[in-house]
Order: C-alpha cells, then structure tokens, then sequence
C-alpha cells in the first residue's frame, strides 16, 4: 500500500543519513585516546634511621681523622723535630721528649718495659713537683689505637699498660693542669731511632742535626 512504501522509504533514507551524522559528530567531538606514560621511577627516600646511621660513620671517620691526622711538621723536619723559628728544645730528666705546651712543661719518657712515664720538669730541664696534672695518651696503629691512662708513682705518672710495639708511631697527648682546666692537645711521632747528633733518640732529640 501507499502507506507502507511511505515508511519503508523514510526509514531507509534516515539509515543511508546515519554514517554522515556519526562522521560530523566525531569531527566535533573526536574521541578522547588516554595514553599511559611509563613508569617512572621515583629517587629512593631514606628513611630517618638511615639519616642517622650516615651521619654517624661520617662523624666517626671525621673524628678518627683528626685525631690521627699527621702533623707535616713530624715528618717534614726529621720526623719531630723543632727547627728555625721554634724555641730551643730542652733535655729531660730521664732522657724523654720534653713537652713546653704547658706550665711546668712534662717530661714525655718511655721506659724500658715500655710504659710512658710522665715528669714535671721547669725550663732547665729539672724535675718538678707534680701538681694537679692529669694526662692520657693515644697512639700506636690508627686502625687500632691504644689509650693509656696514669696513676701517680713518687713525683711521676706512671702508664696503666704498655705503649703498642713499633719504632715509628703517631702519639696524641691529652694534658689538664687542673681537673677543671681546658686540655692542651701534643703531637708527635715517637721515633725510637738513635739520633746521630746527640746522646737522645730521635722523639727526644735536642740537636739540630
């Protein structure tokens, strides 16, 4: 009938129109294409303790560094020795390495069983009254450093233990004149060589040889 062929005709027209709809639908509203980026790593956070414990091994290397970093002088002037501008070095009591850091100046002496024994001594050389005076002494291997501590002997102080075996060895002096006074810091390198210009080995040399 009439009526049929009307409405299969307007439904054919309206399908053969769809493709040109959808086409100006997708230039006006193009399709949204979602690209995933690769992963990208973040840089590794550390974490407080970690902070901590990285802090710490650099504080200690810092430390051990400083304490056993070598004076040039020890080596540079035949290995401790006072040269030039420096005051005349002056012959202990016992034979030993007179330090002039401090007020009465100490006698640094190692005896034969190879304990440091420790003198009060004036500006001559003489041996003194001890006072008040405390001393502590760190020196042999820098991997394994060794501590001596005194105890008063008569008019001297006498090492707890020991200095570490070896002819050549860094040594570090903790001096206090009073037990609430600053400490005065001596270095030098305890070279038990024999000095070839004067009586004394080399760590208590007097000469300028």
């Amino acid at each position: 009938c009439s009526g049929c062929w009307l409405l299969l005709h307007s439904t054919t027209a309206s399908d053969a129109n769809l493709p040109k709809k959808q086409s100006a639908l997708m230039q006006v509203h193009p399709p949204k294409v979602s690209i995933r980026k690769p992963n990208q790593q973040q840089p590794m956070k550390m974490k407080p303790y970690q902070k901590i414990a990285a802090l710490a091994a650099v504080f200690s290397l810092g430390l051990v560094g400083s304490i056993y970093a070598e004076d040039k002088h020890d080596h540079g002037d035949h290995d401790g020795h006072d040269h030039g501008k420096h005051a005349k070095k002056i012959a202990g009591p016992n034979g030993g390495r007179v330090l002039t850091g401090v007020e009465p100046h100490l006698e640094f002496f190692l005896t034969k069983d190879r304990k440091v024994k420790i003198t009060a001594v004036d500006d001559d050389g003489k041996a003194v009254e001890l006072g008040e005076q405390s001393v502590t002494v760190t020196g042999g291997s820098r991997s394994n450093p060794t501590r001596l501590t005194f105890t008063k002997d008569g008019n001297s102080l006498i090492s707890d233990k020991a200095f570490p075996e070896g002819k050549m060895l860094p040594v570090i002096v903790q001096i206090k004149a009073k037990p609430d006074a600053k400490s005065v810091v001596e270095r030098f390198v305890l070279n038990l060589s024999d000095c070839p210009g004067c009586k004394y080995l080399e760590y208590a040399c007097t000469c300028d040889h």
